[in-house]
């Protein structure tokens, strides 16, 4: 009866349950990143390439703050799902309230220190000085919507590890129309610039997070909670803290990483971080799909781990590596082609086109091992292999902290060391994630 609006993926076919689970979970992250990309495109062909950079500019460091809460609710929803798999009613709804205390403590900390600390940071960031001022207006813009994207996180995340993926997506696409409807009023009518452009993030933030939960608590039945369900319980919170905060260091490590990198690409000028702020959209776009995988791979590995049903995830492991592989090699002869086009539909300088159009062309190469790291990291979350997250957070960090100086030293490379970085970065936290799920994998058939 609970799990009539739910799914189990403890048993059934694994790729199929995992391509039903992931689908709309895809449709989803693509919405959602239509956020950036409708602020991106429509600032930078209404106001220009500098507001364009000023946009990007803030994109790393306010991820390290959402990355955090990222973090906290991931974890909370490996509880959520590994009760779920083992069949445990009482500790799913227990779950569910006191992962949304944890979410709500985090989330107005992670506000807080962002909006007083942006001026800060961008100045040490080295921020071009003419993009500076608007930079800080849209960074301290969108720190305001931290709590209210954790309301979306904490209830999507819940949803996901009941097996219900669908519900999430539903009004993440009305609030991500709603999104750039007001990005055009905003910026288009009222000529409001890049304030205007992150008030209708927020906005659209705050509506698709407060309606997914109400919706939730009125149509789930593991949301229908009463009295005793609300009593702090210290072992799923200790739980859920154990597992997130792994989750949210090894988040914060990259946010950290990816902050360090846009201060290098900040020292080569406005072209080069509009190209690179361009090209990230894209390429954030571009890991949906293995996005998409790899949440859906965390709840199929925690619910199956919870069940006992080991081989299962191998299996899980198996079939989604093909599906990467396949994806990768038409995204590569997709950038091959229409790189610069794609480049062209955010600005109209012939410098930032040609720039971007051939650094997507370059890191089109190492697509494939961008999506090994989120399937393996998606079966290890879900498995709540806790080191994993922290040390995978350091190798990310030290290959986007060490690399850039490396490459852009090299004779001949110069800005282009920037994209050889993250290319060469995802390959080696790849390598590594692969390694460690063998090692987890043979683990287990010791039954350690």
């Amino acid at each position: 009866m609970l799990r009539s609006k739910t799914l189990n993926m403890s048993t059934g076919n694994p790729l199929g349950l995992l391509i039903r689970f992931s689908i709309p979970m895809l449709i989803g992250n693509i919405f959602q990143q239509a956020y950036n990309l409708a602020d991106s495109i429509i600032v930078g062909r209404l106001i220009g390439a500098s507001a364009l950079a000023a946009v990007g500019s803030t994109g790393s460091v306010t991820f390290l703050f959402f990355s955090v809460c990222a973090g906290i609710g991931g974890g909370a929803g490996i509880v959520t799902s590994q009760y779920f798999g083992a069949d445990q009613t009482e500790k799913v709804k227990k779950s569910i309230t006191n992962s949304a205390y944890i979410m709500l403590i985090t989330s107005l900390i992670m506000c807080t220190a962002a909006y007083l600390a942006a001026p800060v940071i961008l100045r040490f960031m080295r921020t071009p000085e003419d993009i500076l001022p608007s930079a800080i207006i849209y960074m301290r813009m969108n720190c305001l919507g931290v709590p209210l994207v954790a309301i979306y996180n904490y209830s999507s995340s819940m949803l996901r590890a009941l097996g219900d993926s669908r519900t999430p997506l539903i009004f993440l696409i009305v609030a991500c129309f709603l999104n750039v409807l007001m990005d055009l009023f905003c910026v288009g009518v009222l000529h409001m610039g890049v304030f205007g452009a992150a008030l209708a993030t927020v906005l659209a933030q705050m509506i698709s997070g407060i309606s997914c939960l109400i919706f939730a608590f009125r149509t789930n039945p593991y949301f229908k909670l009463e009295r005793s369900h609300f009593a702090f319980d210290k072992e799923i919170s200790a739980s859920a803290v154990r597992l997130g905060l792994p989750l949210a260091l090894q988040w914060s490590l990259i946010a950290v990483s990816t902050t360090a990198l846009q201060s290098f690409v900040n020292s080569f000028g406005t072209t080069a971080v509009a190209a690179f702020t361009a090209t990230t959209r894209l390429e954030q776009l571009i890991q949906m799909p293995y996005g998409s995988l790899g949440q859906a791979l965390s709840t199929y590995s925690g619910q199956n781990y919870g069940a006992g049903r080991i081989e299962r995830i191998r299996a899980g492991f198996r079939d989604s590596l093909a599906a990467v592989a396949v994806f990768s090699l038409a995204m590569l002869v997709v950038m091959q082609i229409f790189g610069r086009s794609f480049i062209g539909a955010f600005v109209k300088d012939a410098d930032v086109i040609a720039l971007g159009g051939s650094a997507l062309k370059l890191t089109s190469f190492f697509y494939f091992f961008l999506g090994v790291i989120y399937i393996t990291r998606g079966i290890l979350n879900g498995v709540g292999d806790v080191l994993f997250s922290f040390i995978n957070g350091i190798i990310e960090m030290v290959g986007r902290i060490g690399l850039p100086f490396i490459m852009t030293a090299i004779p001949g490379v110069g800005v282009w060391g920037i994209w050889w970085t993250a290319g060469l970065t995802w390959t080696l936290s790849a390598l590594f994630c692969v390694m460690r799920y063998m090692t987890w994998w043979k683990k287990q058939k010791r039954g350690a």
